[in-house]
C-alpha cells in the first residue's frame, strides 16, 4: 500500500472516529435492519458483509430519476449511461471492476442477457415506481452467488411481504420537459391465503440528442424514448410454513440512438424486449428452511440503421436472442449453540443466436450466427456463528462450479464482525470471486478461462438514533482478466488489475427536521494490459470512466408534517475515456473526461394520506459535462406529479 493511500485511510478513519464521539450521550442499539444477502432474512447488524439498503422511502423521494440514476449515487458504484439520453447502455462499475462484474438479481434471483458481451442486464427494464427496495452488496459475492458478483451483488427486490388490505390501488401520473410523460398503476392485495401484486409502468421522452455536436451547428436531431413495463406476482400460503410463488414481467422499450461518437443519425434506433417468468416455493419452520426457485428469461435486442450518412451502408439490422435459465434449491438449518448451516445447489443455461443484415452500395449482405449455448451447477455451503451475546460473528463458506466450456473452479469467503459495544461493529473480509467468459467472448476463443479476484476489507460501523456511518477499506486483485485485442480481433485471458479503495457513509439527523446522507468512494486503480494503441504491455494507473473521487450528498428538511423538501449534491473527479479510432480506425489515446458537480432538488406535499404531489429537478445549474466520451448528458430537467393510493 502507498504512503498516500495509507495516509488517506488514516485520515478517513480518524475523521470518521472523532465525529462520531460528538454525540455518545443519545446512544441507541444498533437498528434492527433486515436483509436478504446472506439468502436468509437477518438483521444487518449480525452480517460483517458490506451492504447498503435503498429503503422504499427513499426511492419514493426520487420520482423523477430512474433506477439507474439511484443506484449512481451509492458509494462504491459508477453507472455510465445513467445520465445520459433515456435508452442508453447502462453500464455497471462497482468498485472500480470492469461491465459485468457487478451481479444484478431480482429478488434474490440472477438475471443476465447471454448475447451481451459481458453477459450483462439491461436496467433500462426497470421503472422504479415497481421497486420495493434495493440492496447492495459490496465485495466479492461468488461464494453465495456465483458467476460475475467478482465486484458485489445489487438485488432489486419488487416483493411487498406488508400487504395486509384485500385491495390496494396506487397511480402516479408526472410530466416534465422534453416532452417527457411517466405513469405507473399498481393493483395489490392480500385475500385469505392469497397475495397479489399487478404493475404497469410507462416513460415516454423526447430525449435529447444522444452523440455531442462538437461543431455546435450540425443541430443533432433529438433521441426519443418510449418503454413499457409490466409485472405480475401472486404468492399462495398453504399453512404457516410452506408458501408458493409465481411471477411473470414483460418490458419493452423503442429509443432513437446515434451511431457512435460525436456523430448523428435521423433514422438509427434500437428496440429491447425482456419476459422474465418463474415461480418458487419455502418451507419455513423453528430450525430449518428450505427454498426452491426456477426462472426463465427471453431477451431480444433489435439495432436499425437507416440511410446512415457515416458509411457505406443504407440499410442494416442487426438482431440479437437470448434464453436465460436457472434453478436453484437451498437450505439454511440451526444447529445450535449458535451455528446456521446454509447449503445449495444451483443451475445455469444461457444461449443466444444473433442476425445481421445490409443494404449497401457494394451489395446486400447477410450473416447468421447459429445458437450457441454454456450451462454450469454449483454446489456451496457456508457456516455462520453468532455467539450468544450477540458480539461476535463469523461466516466461512465456498463453492465449487462445473463449467460446460471451461471446466471447474472454486472460490471461497471468509467474514467475521465484532460488536465493540452497542453502537460501534468492527468486521473484515476474505473473499474470491470469478466471471465466467460470456458466449460472445468464447465464439472467439474457445479456449478462455474464468476471470478470478482476491477481495479484502476492512472496516467500522457506528450507529446511534441521530447518526450513522461506516468506513470501508478495501483491497482487490484481478488475475486472468478477459480483454479484446484490437490488433487479432480477439478475447484472451490478460489483464491484471489491483484496486485499493475507500468507502464512507453517513447518515446524520442534524435537528428532528433536518438530515444529512451523505457518501464518499475512493479508488486508486493499478491495471496491466494491453496498450490501446500500441498493443505493447502497458500499466494504466486508472480504470477507463470510472472516478478516482465521487461524492453524493442529500440535506433533506421535513417543514411540516405534510410538506417535505431536499436538495442534492454530486460531485465526479476526473476520468478517462478511449479516445476511439481516427479515419483510418486506428486507435487514438484516451481521453480525459473533466470533472462535474450537478445539484438537484425535490420537494413533496401530502394533501392527506392518499394524495402526494411531488417535483423533481436534475441539473439545475444546466452543466456540461460527459460521462461517455463524444456523447451528452442530462440538461437541465423538471418533473412534477401525483401519486393517489387507495
Amino acid at each position: 500500500m502507498s504512503k498516500k493511500l495509507s495516509l488517506l485511510y488514516t485520515s478517513l478513519l480518524l475523521s470518521a472516529y472523532a465525529f462520531s464521539q460528538q454525540d455518545t450521550l443519545h446512544g441507541n442499539p444498533l437498528d434492527p435492519v433486515i436483509v436478504t444477502a446472506n439468502k436468509t432474512e437477518q438483521k444487518q447488524s449480525t452480517t460483517g458483509k458490506v451492504i447498503t439498503v435503498i429503503t422504499k422511502d427513499e426511492i419514493e423521494k426520487s420520482a423523477g430519476k430512474t433506477v439507474a440514476q439511484v443506484l449512481n449515487e451509492q458509494a462504491g458504484i459508477t453507472i455510465n449511461g445513467a445520465l445520459n439520453d433515456p435508452g442508453s447502455v447502462q453500464t455497471v462499475y462497482m468498485r472500480g471492476a470492469a461491465s459485468g462484474r457487478a451481479l444484478i438479481l431480482v429478488d434474490g434471483i440472477p438475471v443476465s442477457d447471454p448475447s451481451m458481451i459481458n453477459n450483462e442486464f439491461d436496467l433500462n427494464f426497470f421503472s422504479l415506481n415497481d421497486i420495493e427496495r434495493i440492496e447492495v452488496c459490496r465485495g466479492a459475492q461468488s461464494t453465495l452467488y456465483g458467476s460475475d458478483a467478482i465486484a458485489g451483488v445489487i438485488n432489486i427486490i419488487t416483493l411487498n411481504n406488508n400487504i395486509t388490505k384485500p385491495l390496494h390501488v396506487k397511480a402516479t401520473l408526472a410530466g416534465g420537459n422534453l416532452g417527457t410523460f411517466k405513469g405507473n398503476f399498481q393493483l395489490y392485495g392480500k385475500a385469505d391465503q392469497f397475495t397479489y401484486s399487478l404493475r404497469y409502468a410507462k416513460l415516454v421522452t423526447n430525449g435529447f440528442p444522444s452523440a455531442y455536436d462538437s461543431t455546435g451547428k450540425q443541430q443533432f436531431a433529438n433521441d426519443g424514448y418510449n418503454g413499457d413495463a409490466l409485472s405480475a406476482l401472486v404468492k399462495y400460503q398453504a399453512d404457516p410454513h410452506l408458501s408458493f410463488k409465481a411471477f411473470a414481467q414483460y418490458s419493452n422499450y423503442h429509443a432513437a440512438i446515434d451511431p457512435g461518437a460525436f456523430t448523428n443519425a435521423h433514422n438509427d434506433s434500437v428496440h429491447n424486449k425482456l419476459f422474465n417468468t418463474g415461480t418458487g416455493f419455502s418451507y419455513k419452520n423453528n430450525i430449518f428452511t428450505l427454498t426452491g426457485n426456477y426462472q426463465y428469461s427471453y431477451t431480444r435486442r433489435n439495432y436499425t440503421d437507416n440511410l446512415s450518412a457515416q458509411a457505406a451502408a443504407n440499410y442494416s439490422l442487426n438482431n440479437y436472442n437470448s434464453i436465460a435459465q436457472f434453478a436453484e434449491l437451498f437450505s439454511n438449518v440451526k444447529l445450535g449453540k449458535g451455528f446456521d448451516l446454509l447449503g445449495g445447489i444451483d443451475y445455469r443455461y444461457g444461449s443466444f443466436n444473433s442476425y445481421y443484415n445490409s443494404m449497401s452500395a457494394y451489395g446486400p449482405y447477410t450473416s447468421i450466427f447459429n445458437d450457441t449455448s454454456v450451462h454450469q451447477s454449483s454446489l456451496y455451503a457456508s457456516l455462520h456463528y453468532a455467539d450468544p451475546s450477540g458480539k461476535l460473528n463469523i461466516e466461512a463458506g465456498g463453492r465449487a462450479t462445473q463449467n460446460s466450456r471451461y471446466g471447474n473452479n472454486e472460490t471461497f469467503t471468509l467474514n467475521p464482525s465484532y460488536a465493540l459495544n452497542k453502537t460501534v461493529r468492527v468486521f473484515g473480509s476474505i473473499s474470491s470471486g470469478y466471471k465466467a467468459p460470456s458466449l460472445y467472448e468464447l465464439s472467439l476463443n474457445e479456449s478462455l478461462k474464468p476471470e478470478q479476484s482476491v477481495n479484502y476489507e476492512a472496516g467500522f460501523q457506528w450507529q446511534q438514533k441521530i447518526c450513522q456511518s461506516r468506513l470501508v477499506l478495501f483491497s482487490r486483485n484481478i488475475n486472468n482478466g478477459i480483454d479484446y485485442n484490437y490488433n487479432t480481433y480477439t478475447y484472451f485471458n490478460y489483464i491484471r488489475q489491483h484496486v485499493q479503495g475507500a468507502e464512507l457513509e453517513l447518515k446524520l439527523k442534524v435537528t428532528s427536521k433536518l438530515s444529512l446522507t451523505a457518501n464518499y468512494t475512493f479508488l486508486a486503480t493499478r491495471v496491466n494490459t494491453e496498450s490501446r494503441v500500441t498493443y505493447n504491455d502497458t500499466t494504466y494507473s486508472y480504470s477507463l470512466r470510472v472516478p478516482k473521487h465521487n461524492i453524493n450528498a442529500t440535506l433533506s428538511y421535513q417543514i411540516s408534517p405534510a410538506l417535505y423538501a431536499g436538495i442534492h449534491g454530486k460531485y465526479v473527479s476526473k476520468r478517462y475515456d478511449a479516445g476511439g479510432y481516427d479515419v483510418n480506425y486506428n486507435p487514438l489515446p484516451d481521453v480525459v473526461l473533466n470533472a462535474y458537480f450537478l445539484l438537484g432538488a425535490y420537494a413533496e406535499f401530502h394533501l392527506n394520506k392518499n394524495v402526494k404531489f411531488f417535483a423533481d429537478a436534475q441539473n439545475i445549474t444546466h452543466t456540461t459535462f460527459f460521462d461517455v466520451y463524444g456523447y451528452n448528458s442530462i440538461p437541465f430537467l423538471i418533473s412534477a406529479g401525483v401519486t393517489i393510493g387507495l
